[in-house]
């Protein structure tokens, strides 16, 4: 983001959310930009979700933001990686959002819907892009009338739709599957999406209500 700009802007901070910064960047575990996390917290700000549900918790960056913006949000959150989940799951705890935010440690395409709640006014993912597809269709069910999801991670590090230059067959295959994805998205006639190119590459999709 632009330094100006970012100046500008406000993102919530404390002990807690600094020293979650600081743990990611010494791990090298990837948590939402600046912008991402901007443009979230706009949107949460616009549609006032009472309940947000997050695809790939991390180290729970994301939604301790988004708790402390929103005081009346419930989230549920869901991390597959054992030691992300614990980690997560304490600093929840730390920032006293545990009443409110709820991590489901398991694989989301695995994890039974029947766990989380009935619907959700905002859903975010942000897991393993390949799996973006998969995690669209299933949670997409959970997605309250007139709600929104929310997809990062689009451009991949501006890699997207640059494969033939890329060396890797393993990333070249995966900046393939998320250029697939954003074609999906975009040709889906059951959503209205929109395109940024914000942070990371970001994506805003509405059910069309027929």
């Amino acid at each position: 983001m632009n330094e100006y700009i970012a100046g500008l802007n406000t993102l919530p901070t404390n002990r807690v959310i600094k020293s979650m910064i600081k743990y990611a960047k010494n791990n090298k575990i990837p948590i939402v930009n600046d912008e991402g996390l901007t443009m979230i917290l706009l949107l949460v700000d616009i549609v006032k979700p009472k309940r947000f549900l997050e695809i790939g918790t991390a180290i729970g960056y994301c939604v301790i933001n988004i708790a402390l913006r929103d005081p009346v949000v419930k989230i549920d959150t869901i991390e597959r990686n054992p030691a992300l989940c614990e980690r997560a799951v304490d600093y929840i705890a730390a920032a006293n959002l545990s009443e409110r935010v709820n991590v489901h440690c398991a694989d989301a395409l695995e994890l039974d819907p029947d766990l989380l709640a009935a619907d959700y006014d905002m859903i975010f993912i942000d897991a393993a892009k390949a799996q973006y597809i998969n995690y669209f269709e299933k949670y997409k069910e959970k997605l309250a009338p007139g709600g929104l999801i929310l997809t990062d991670n689009l451009l991949f590090h501006g890699l997207v739709g640059k494969s033939k230059t890329i060396a890797s067959r393993d990333l070249k295959h995966l900046t393939e599957k998320i250029d697939k994805f954003n074609r999906w998205l975009s040709r889906n006639k059951e959503f209205q999406t929109r395109f940024f190119a914000i942070g990371d590459g970001f994506a805003v999709s509405r059910r069309i209500e027929k």
